[in-house]
């Protein structure tokens, strides 16, 4: 079995396979904050590759053998296949070869106040409100993100204290490396099919997860979300739960009223007494962030930070880039990026978009994998309800090879059986233009998946 630790002497030199992924740059930054020498490679030359060369990590640009050197450790992204010229070179070392997850594992426990934020939607929204919390609040937490938050100028930030706070994602049955001091379980769906057989096999690997956990840990889970009910009689230590007009719940979310623009107020009723009932109110729109914003308001005050500043930092709370962010105007029309890629987010976002929309509300959507685009095809068709008109463009393969049975004008196909107005569109070029010829003022404009889809919405603009 693996095991990091800071302390150890033996390890000095980290080498990253993939380090352009969001997760593994921000490992490899918080160990190049740690003294440790740090190299890595990616497939593509990237921003990401420039920025970590500039606080001193080594980058290679493409992933051949001779990247490695002589590095004490060298941790892979699940993104990599067996067959990968880099990981084979690295598999024939005597040093430890591990995944980011089983690193991601045995970094966290370093930590004392170690926290994972788990769940199918909302992970890197729930993350970064944390992070907010916690860094005004002056805790000094180390971070993890998957995605860039303005507070901490990008997707890390290298704390001084015993806080650690991190994305726990099931993807690969990852969360089965992970041993938070709490853990955060935000919901449970149908994703990552390529791994797993079905939502029963996805539950039951959460339920591993809360075997994992200590017994004086706490396990803050939505109780609203049925998938995740079978999770309570396997938390080891301090069940907590959460709500929205459930009275069984630890935490009671409760009058929840939207302003004009969307923005959602409510209350949460603790059956602790210390909490009592505490009003809430934030500056970002959609139903679905109530839950996020719940779960961060109570994993923060379980963690021992004061009521009132809670409060006000998550009424300040904007948006992570790429999650409903504004990227710029055209012909007087919104251009916004997101990164859903799974129906059930898609579909919030629209909804949320379209319930405050003055003209007509766009979407060019990029598929994520084949796998979850094969498995989950009907579902997408019925995500974009609420959409005026919806682009589809080539599929993100991703970490994944050529299926020549799933395409995207089969999504096309389905959502013109759902009455929804869609076209197919290969290349960003071809959607840049379309959108530039066919976009009008007070229209919205949102980009969305998990690939790259927010370089259109910059095309756009630009």
């Amino acid at each position: 079995m693996f095991n990091f630790d800071y302390n150890d002497k033996n390890i000095k030199e980290v080498h990253f396979i993939g380090i352009g992924g969001i997760s593994m740059s921000g490992i490899a930054q918080l160990l190049n904050f740690h003294g440790y020498k740090v190299s890595g490679s990616d497939r593509d030359e990237s921003e990401t590759l420039e920025n970590l060369r500039q606080v001193g990590i080594t980058t290679y640009v493409g992933q051949k053998k001779e990247n490695i050197k002589n590095p004490d450790l060298i941790i892979y992204t699940d993104a990599i296949l067996d067959d990968n010229e880099e990981l084979i070179a690295a598999r024939e070392k005597t040093v430890p070869v591990v995944s980011r997850g089983v690193f991601l594992g045995t970094l966290m426990q370093n930590y004392k106040y170690s926290i994972g934020i788990s769940g199918s939607h909302g992970k890197s929204t729930t993350t970064s409100m944390i992070s907010k919390i916690l860094v005004e609040a002056n805790v000094d937490p180390s971070i993890l993100l998957g995605g860039k938050l303005d507070e901490i100028q990008g997707n890390m930030h290298n704390g001084k204290s015993d806080y650690f706070l991190t994305e726990a994602c099931e993807f690969n049955g990852n969360i089965l490396y992970y041993y938070p001091a709490m853990a955060v379980i935000l919901n449970i769906d149908e994703d990552h099919l390529d791994y797993y057989k079905d939502i029963n096999h996805i539950v039951s690997t959460f339920i591993g997860y809360m075997k994992n956990l200590s017994t004086d840990s706490k396990a803050v889970i939505n109780i609203d979300d049925k998938n995740c009910l079978p999770l309570l009689e396997h938390v080891r230590g301090e069940a907590i739960t959460f709500g929205i007009e459930n009275e069984d719940a630890t935490y009671n979310i409760t009058n929840i009223n939207f302003d004009e623009i969307g923005h959602p107020s409510f209350t949460i009723k603790s059956k602790k007494e210390d909490f009592g009932s505490q009003d809430f109110s934030l500056s970002i729109i959609g139903r679905y962030n109530i839950y996020n914003s719940a779960a961060a308001i109570i994993a923060s005050y379980e963690s021992g930070i004061d009521i009132d500043s809670i409060k006000k930092s998550i009424s300040n709370y904007h948006n992570l880039h790429r999650r409903m962010e504004i990227v710029g105007q055209f012909n007087d029309a919104i251009i916004m990026t997101d990164y859903g890629h799974h129906p059930t987010e898609i579909k919030a976002t629209m909804s949320a978009l379209a319930e405050h929309k003055k003209g007509r509300l766009i979407c060019a959507f990029q598929p994520h994998t084949y796998s979850r685009t094969k498995h989950l095809l009907n579902d997408f068709a019925n995500a974009f309800g609420d959409c005026d008109e919806v682009i589809v463009t080539e599929i993100y393969a991703a970490r994944e090879k050529f299926d020549p049975s799933i395409h995207s004008i089969d999504l096309v196909e389905k959502l013109r059986e759902n009455g929804v107005n869609a076209i197919y569109l290969k290349t960003f070029d071809e959607a840049c233009e379309y959108i530039q010829k066919n976009v009008d003022k007070d229209d919205t404009v949102i980009t969305t998946g998990c690939g790259n889809p927010d370089v259109l919405a910059k095309m756009i603009v630009k």
